[in-house]
């Protein structure tokens, strides 16, 4: 009972301290993070599975591109989480977008202005390098705050974003099948 009580106590902080770790940098010193991807024994990458059913759970057209996030995350060092919290934001998850162009993010749309993607891959993909190369390595972008005061309009987009990283780990730690799989 008692042990049932420390473990409900420690889910409780961890849930309610807030997260701050919205990009990766690669870096050397002692104070850099290191995220190490959750690979099970058949390879298959937990991150993936996470998103899909958080995806699916959101009814996104996005769910059969959880692959597609975890991959450009990887590639341009990013959060895994980061892209799909952006597509909350500004499209309810891929649900209400420009017609036609798998534009889930805001990229680029201003009033009649829209950039349009090829398919839902190729706007993760536009996102992901955009995010790293643009907004974190040249305009110097070091957390979800900075990033959003260049990347939109709105003072509060950085926290609608930071709801949105969090509900993602809600839902890990709420449906964690397989995202904390263990072999001993």
């Amino acid at each position: 009972m008692r042990n049932k009580f420390l473990l409900a106590m420690v889910a409780a902080i961890i849930i309610l301290i807030p997260q701050h770790a919205f990009a990766q940098e690669k870096a050397s010193a002692s104070s850099a993070s290191i995220q190490i991807p959750e690979i099970n024994q058949k390879g298959s990458d937990s991150r993936v599975k996470i998103l899909t059913s958080f995806l699916k759970e959101q009814d996104s057209p996005l769910a059969a591109n959880a692959q597609d996030f975890v991959s450009y995350a990887d590639e341009y060092n990013l959060d895994w989480r980061l892209v799909v919290a952006i597509s909350g934001v500004e499209s309810t998850f891929g649900k209400e977008i420009p017609p036609g162009s798998y534009n889930g993010w805001g990229w680029g749309v201003y009033g009649d202005n829209v950039i349009r993607s090829n398919s839902w891959e190729d706007g993760i993909k536009t996102v992901s390098q955009g995010l790293r190369e643009r907004y974190m390595n040249e305009w110097g972008g070091k957390d979800i705050y900075q990033i959003g005061a260049m990347y939109a309009s709105s003072p509060a987009w950085a926290g609608h974003v930071e709801s949105y990283l969090a509900k993602i780990d809600d839902f890990t730690l709420r449906d964690p099948q397989d995202s904390l799989s263990l072999s001993l």
